[in-house]
C-alpha cells in the first residue's frame, strides 16, 4: 500500500505531502490545478523518464519520494534480489531526485538501476493512465490476463513451458548451425586437437601454479629474505646485547626480588616463557640459515615453468582449473566430430524429447485456459453490465499459434455491444472511454488474485456519466475491497464514493503559481463535490444535492457489505 506521497520542486509543486490510506482514494480538482502532475510525479519516482524543464523555478532539483507499508510477498522477492532490506517497520521508501544533469533512484538509502525500478515498481504499484487501457488492444496482454485468472496452477506450469521452450529452441538453433559450414567444422576440430595438445603436454596438476608462484617469489628475493632472517637471528641471541641476554637479565632481577611479592611470581613465569620462546626463536633462525642455497638452475627450471602455466592461463583461463576444464571440452569437440553422424542424430533426439516435452506442457496450460476461458467471459461479461454496457456479447478466444515461451495459445477477447452486431476484436470496436470501463471490469474479476498492492486509475471517466458514472464509482468501490485504490477524477458520483478525499487547488500571486494537495473530509468533501456537480456557485441546494450523493454512495457500500 503506498502510504504517503511527497514531491518537492516539481513543475508548479513547490511541496506536496499525502498521506494515503486503505481503500478508494479520491482526488479532485479545477482542469489545470495539477491532478496529471501528480500522476506524472508517482510515475516518475518509479523509473519513468524525466524532462528537467519540470523542475520548479529556482530549484536546483525536484523529487519525488513514496513509501510503501504492508507490501506484498512479490516486491519483497524483488528487494532480496536487489540486495536491499525493508526498514525496520517494513516499510519500502522510494526516492526519485532529479538535476539539470543528474538523476538518481534509490530505494531505503540504496542506489538503484531505473531497469530494476521498474521491476520492483511493477510489484508494487499498477498504473493505468489512457495509454495503460490501451495494452487490451495486446493479443499478449490478454493471454495475461486469462493466465492471472487460471491463478497459480498456470503460473507454475508457465515456468516449465517456457523452459522446454529453450532447450527445444537451443537444439534447433545447434543443428542449424551444424548443417551451415562443414568446412568450419573441420577447422574447430583441427583448433580442438591442437589446443588439447598443448595444454596435456604441460601435464598441469591442480593448485601447481599456487606452488611455483610462492617458490618463484621465494627464490627471486632470497637476497632480501637472507639478510633479514640473519638480521633477526643476531638481534635475538647475537651480540651481548640482543633480545635473549637482556631477557635473562631481566629475569634475574625479577627472581631476585618476586619471593616478596606474589604478584611478581606471575610476572616472574611470564618472563620465563618469554625467554624460553626467544630461545626456540633463536635456534628455529639459525636452522633455517643454515639450510638457505640459492640454485641457479633449480630458478631457471621455475621460472620457465611459471611462464608457460601463465601462457595457458593466458589462453584459456585464470586458473589451472580452468584451463582442465577448457581441456575437457576440446575433448568433447573432438569426440563429436570424430562420429559427426552420431552427434546430429543425437541432436536430433534432444531435439525431438524437448519438442515432446515442450507440447506436454504447453497442452497442459492450454487445457487449463480453455477450462477457464468462459468462466472469466462470464464473469467479465457480469461487470461490464454493471458498468452500464447494456449488451454484451463477449467471447475470451484461444486460437493455436506457433510455439512461443508462453505456450501454443493466442487470446483475443471478442465483443459486442450493440444488439445484431457480430462480434469483433477488442480493437475494432473499443472507444477509449469503453477501454477504460473494460480495464476497470478486468481489474474487478481481479481483485482477490492479484498481490499488487496498490492501483492508480487517471481518466477512468472519460466519455462517461449519469448512471454510467455510479457504475464506475460502484466497481471501483468493489475493487477497493481487495487493493488501494487511488483515483482522479472529475465526477461527483466517484468522488462521492470515496473512503479518502483529496483536493488539489492551484493558488496564484503576483511571483508564483503553487499546486497543494489538501484532505477534504466532512463539509470540506461535501463542498468540493458540489462544485463537481457544474452548479456556477456552491448554494444550499448543489450542497444538499451533494449531500444526497454521498448518502447514495454510503447505501451502495452498505447493500455490497451486506450482500457480501
Amino acid at each position: 500500500m503506498l502510504k504517503n506521497l511527497h514531491v518537492k520542486n516539481l513543475a508548479l509543486i513547490e511541496d506536496a505531502d499525502i498521506d494515503f490510506s486503505e481503500g478508494l482514494n479520491i482526488l479532485t480538482g479545477e482542469t489545470g490545478a495539477g491532478k496529471s502532475l501528480l500522476m506524472g510525479s508517482v510515475l516518475m519516482a518509479l523509473g519513468s523518464r524525466f524532462d528537467t524543464s519540470m523542475i520548479r523555478k529556482g530549484a536546483e532539483n525536484a523529487s519525488v519520494e513514496l513509501v510503501f507499508d504492508s507490501v506484498s510477498e512479490t516486491a519483497l522477492s524483488v528487494l532480496r534480489d536487489l540486495d536491499i532490506e525493508p526498514e525496520d517497520d517494513g516499510s519500502i521508501i522510494i526516492k526519485r531526485t532529479c538535476s539539470q544533469n543528474k538523476s538518481t533512484c534509490r530505494v531505503n538509502g540504496s542506489n538503484v538501476a531505473v531497469k530494476e525500478m521498474k521491476r520492483l515498481s511493477q510489484a508494487l504499484i499498477d498504473v493505468h493512465g489512457q495509454r495503460d487501457y490501451e495494452t487490451l488492444l495486446h493479443r499478449s496482454e490478454l493471454l495475461s490476463i486469462i493466465d492471472l485468472y487460471c491463478g497459480k496452477d498456470v503460473a507454475v506450469l508457465a515456468e516449465g513451458v517456457s523452459g522446454s521452450f529453450r532447450k527445444m529452441r537451443e537444439f534447433r538453433d545447434k543443428l542449424e548451425e551444424e548443417s551451415k559450414d562443414t568446412g568450419a567444422a573441420g577447422r574447430e576440430c583441427d583448433l580442438a586437437r591442437f589446443e588439447l595438445e598443448e595444454i596435456e603436454d604441460a601435464a598441469l596438476r591442480e593448485g601447481e601454479d599456487e606452488e611455483i608462484e610462492n617458490t618463484y617469489r621465494r627464490m627471486s628475493n632470497f637476497k632480501k629474505i637472507a639478510e633479514g632472517v640473519s638480521r633477526a637471528h643476531e638481534l635475538i641471541g647475537g651480540d651481548e646485547e640482543n633480545a635473549g641476554n637482556l631477557t635473562s637479565q631481566a629475569l634475574k632481577e625479577l627472581s631476585s626480588v618476586s619471593e616478596y611479592d606474589d604478584e611478581l611470581a606471575g610476572i616472574e613465569e611470564e618472563l620465563r616463557s618469554a625467554e624460553s620462546i626467544l630461545s626456540d626463536l633463536q635456534m628455529e633462525l639459525g636452522s633455517y640459515l643454515s639450510q638457505m642455497e640459492f640454485d641457479e638452475e633449480k630458478f631457471a627450471i621455475t621460472e620457465e615453468r611459471l611462464n608457460l602455466i601463465n601462457k595457458l592461463k593466458s589462453k584459456y583461463g585464470r586458473t589451472i582449473s580452468d584451463v582442465l576444464a577448457y581441456a575437457d571440452s576440446r575433448k568433447e569437440i573432438i569426440a563429436k566430430y570424430e562420429d559427426y553422424d552420431a552427434y546430429i542424430e543425437g541432436l536430433k533426439a534432444d531435439l525431438k524429447k524437448a519438442e515432446n516435452e515442450y507440447l506436454k506442457a504447453a497442452e497442459k496450460v492450454s487445457g487449463i485456459r480453455k477450462k477457464n476461458a468462459p468462466l472469466l467471459e462470464k464473469e467479465l461479461t457480469e461487470r461490464l453490465k454493471e458498468l452500464n454496457f447494456e449488451t454484451v456479447d463477449l467471447e475470451v478466444r484461444l486460437d493455436k499459434c506457433e510455439p512461443t515461451a508462453r505456450g501454443n495459445d493466442e487470446a483475443d477477447f471478442l465483443i459486442s455491444v450493440n444488439p445484431g452486431e457480430e462480434r469483433k476484436p477488442i480493437a475494432d470496436v473499443a472507444s477509449g472511454g469503453e477501454l477504460s470501463r473494460m480495464m476497470l471490469a478486468v481489474k474487478t474479476v481481479m481483485a482477490g488474485k492479484e498481490d499488487t498492492g496498490t492501483l492508480i486509475f487517471d481518466e477512468i471517466d472519460s466519455g462517461i456519466s449519469g448512471i454510467t458514472a455510479w457504475k464506475v464509482a460502484g466497481s471501483l468501490a468493489r475493487v477497493s475491497e481487495h487493493h488501494q485504490v487511488i483515483c482522479i477524477t472529475h465526477l461527483p458520483q466517484i468522488a462521492a464514493m470515496a473512503d479518502h478525499h483529496f483536493i488539489i487547488v492551484k493558488s496564484s500571486d503576483a511571483s508564483s503559481t503553487t499546486t497543494d494537495v489538501v484532505p477534504a473530509e466532512g463539509d470540506a468533501s461535501i463542498a468540493e463535490i458540489a462544485r463537481l456537480l457544474g452548479t456556477d456557485s456552491v448554494s444550499e441546494s448543489s450542497l444538499e444535492n451533494a449531500r444526497e450523493l454521498k448518502d447514495k454512495a454510503a447505501e451502495v457500500k452498505n447493500n455490497r457489505q451486506v450482500t457480501g
